[in-house]
């Protein structure tokens, strides 16, 4: 019965299907652009749409829907979903550029010592823009939509 409810908690998988659904899109935009398949785009983050956005866009859109946009676990959600987009965008889109120019430099260290001597490349593709972030929210309140009114 426990696991019943859990399979029934519309604002538990709703969000969980729209993290899926973005993370499988990353897949096939890197089978697209670069005639690869890559996997491990399915668990990464960075990259179009975000996930991270879509996730808590339908947790809030779900929440809205079924407890009403004047609840207390709606406010919460849509306030989480603020800090998460703000990061989404801003932070994390920061420390991406800082990772190019610190790989830069790693670059031209590793061309004056030895391999040992110098640390592996940063990871550049960690933040989103704008549009990514903005192609999440609208994946998460679409998912989030559909689940609550259409699907279940």
């Amino acid at each position: 019965m426990e696991f019943y409810n859990f399979l029934n908690n519309k604002a538990l998988i709703a969000p969980l299907v729209a993290w899926t659904i973005a993370q499988l899109i990353k897949v096939v935009i890197e089978l697209v652009q670069n005639h690869r398949l890559d996997l491990g785009r399915l668990v990464s983050s960075g990259g179009m749409p975000s996930s991270h956005s879509a996730t808590v866009s339908a947790l809030a859109t779900t929440i809205g829907l079924i407890e009403g946009t004047g609840s207390v676990a709606f406010a919460i959600a849509v306030i989480l979903a603020g800090v998460v987009l703000y990061d989404s965008a801003g932070v994390r889109q920061s420390v991406g550029k800082q990772a190019v120019v610190l790989n830069r430099i790693i670059k031209e260290l590793r061309d004056r010592r030895p391999i040992a001597e110098v640390e592996t490349d940063l990871k550049e593709l960690i933040g989103h823009t704008a549009f990514e972030v903005a192609a999440g929210v609208v994946l998460g309140v679409g998912v989030g939509f559909l689940w609550v009114l259409v699907i279940v």
